[in-house]
């Protein structure tokens, strides 16, 4: 027993000689910028006087330390979208349900432990700053990853709107109906660069490489396109899966998808990659919507260039893709429906909602309120009228049915839990045509944190 006890106390202190901690001093501010594009500068925000903010590089195990100091006139606060947070989740960011958000003019620390490897993304979240730019990839590496490679590339997306957030706000708000924000249409940047400006891939025959894929759009969706090479998915939204080949992958707001990549055997071709982005809920913006990004996998500098037929696009098939740690499909202890409803109110000005309910922070952070209200903290009412507060028992298994019967889609994130997803259909479908389910048995279905519901369907995830 003394030597177990030795050993134990002689690995613990291994992993923590090879932890370490990660420090960020982040001056968030303002800055006027077009970001490289044809367009008028706007008022965006980023970290230290630059845009982009800087890719956060971590080893599992690490703790990240985000030394942040507001110089906005406004309230500002720094989610980790994806880490989990257990036990720290007041170090979440969510202005008003877990803080207070970090004052003008003042500092606060985030003292964040990873415990999961993987590819997420620091976005802000008070006042939906992420809109301005302040966001950038977080990159978690396993020691022991399961899927080796020769080399990773990095692709994180954006939309840069040449308003701002308050002013488009201002323009989805009118009375008498929403403006058109995309009449100030957006254009996409690729780690932080314009399309003229991407870097190419440089392939060497047999090697494997790992891309990952970050979306931190606003609202369009986007998709990735190797030319005549397969993209094998390993990892959704920081879960490892087992491997699936597919000829794209398409993301929305929050997710994120690594694959592998196999290089080919011969140099005697270069190809293309192709990141497209789109919003099917939109009709077509000529040079804006759908627009292309393209850029080149060399292989040799003179070899020519493959040009496809076509290029592919389909939408993500959750349904078909098993996490790689074996679970079975959970059953619910419970179900939670929320319809995303669409509608006026009585200033005529148009909102959407959950249940026929619109968000609006309460006047002190729930969490506070969880933690010093005794037994009133398991009544809802105890959270705001207008928070849509659901109170869970530890370690229940909640289903959640998001139905979105408008023709408006949602991406929807869920902080500090990942998701089983469960089913997808249509909401008019009376015959089952298009139901899909996983199956039963013998299927682990695959977890993920950010899920996109489309206009006109439903998604059932616990």
């Amino acid at each position: 027993m003394r030597a177990l006890y030795s050993l134990l106390c002689l690995f613990a202190l291994v992993v923590a000689a090879h932890a370490r901690r990660v420090v960020q001093n982040w001056e968030i501010t303002y800055i006027t910028t077009n970001r490289g594009l044809n367009q008028s500068p706007k008022r965006g925000i980023g970290v230290n006087g630059k845009l982009p903010l800087p890719v956060v590089e971590a080893t599992l195990g690490d703790t990240l330390v985000l030394n942040v100091h507001n110089s906005l006139d406004t309230p500002t606060s720094l989610h980790s979208h994806g880490i989990f947070q257990r036990g720290t989740n007041y170090y979440d960011g969510v202005g008003m349900t877990t803080e207070c958000s970090i004052a003008p003019g003042t500092n606060f620390t985030y003292f964040i432990k990873l415990e999961q490897a993987g590819t997420f993304w620091i976005h802000g979240h008070t006042h939906e700053h992420n809109f301005d730019g302040l966001r950038t990839p977080l990159i978690v590496r396993d020691p022991h990853d399961p899927n080796p490679v020769d080399k990773e590339y990095l692709f994180a997306a954006e939309d840069w709107w040449p308003i701002t957030f308050q002013e488009s706000l201002a323009i989805i708000m009118q009375q008498h109906g929403p403006g058109y924000p995309y009449d100030n249409p957006p254009y996409t940047l690729v780690n932080g660069v314009n399309g003229s400006l991407v870097e190419s891939l440089f392939f060497e025959p047999g090697k494997t490489y790992k891309i990952r894929l970050v979306s931190m759009m606003s609202l369009p969706l986007w998709e990735f396109v190797i030319d005549n090479h397969e993209l094998v998915i390993v990892e959704v939204d920081g879960i490892a899966t087992k491997p699936k080949a597919v000829d794209v992958v398409r993301l929305a707001s929050g997710q994120r998808v690594s694959v592998l990549v196999t290089a080919k055997r011969t140099t005697s071709m270069n190809y293309q990659y192709h990141v497209t982005t789109f919003a099917d809920y939109l009709p077509s913006i000529p040079g804006v919507y759908p627009q292309q990004i393209n850029g080149t996998v060399i292989y040799a500098p003179d070899a020519p260039v493959f040009m496809p037929h076509t290029i592919p696009s389909e939408p993500f098939d959750e349904l078909s893709i098993e996490s790689l740690e074996y679970m079975p499909t959970m059953a619910a202890d419970r179900s939670l429906f929320f319809n995303a409803t669409y509608g006026f109110s009585s200033d005529d000005v148009a909102y959407e909602s959950f249940n026929l309910v619109t968000y609006q922070s309460p006047k002190v952070p729930s969490m506070l309120s969880a933690l010093t209200t005794d037994d009133m903290s398991l009544n809802p009412v105890t959270y705001g009228p207008s928070t849509n507060a659901q109170v869970l028992r530890y370690g229940e298994v909640v289903e959640m049915v998001y139905w979105s019967a408008t023709r408006l889609p949602h991406p929807q994130h869920l902080h500090g839990h990942a998701f089983q997803v469960i089913e997808k259909g249509r909401v008019n479908d009376t015959t089952g045509e298009f139901r899909r389910k996983v199956p039963a048995t013998g299927f682990s279905p695959l977890m993920r944190d950010t899920i996109m519901v489309y206009g006109g369907e439903y998604v059932i995830v616990r």
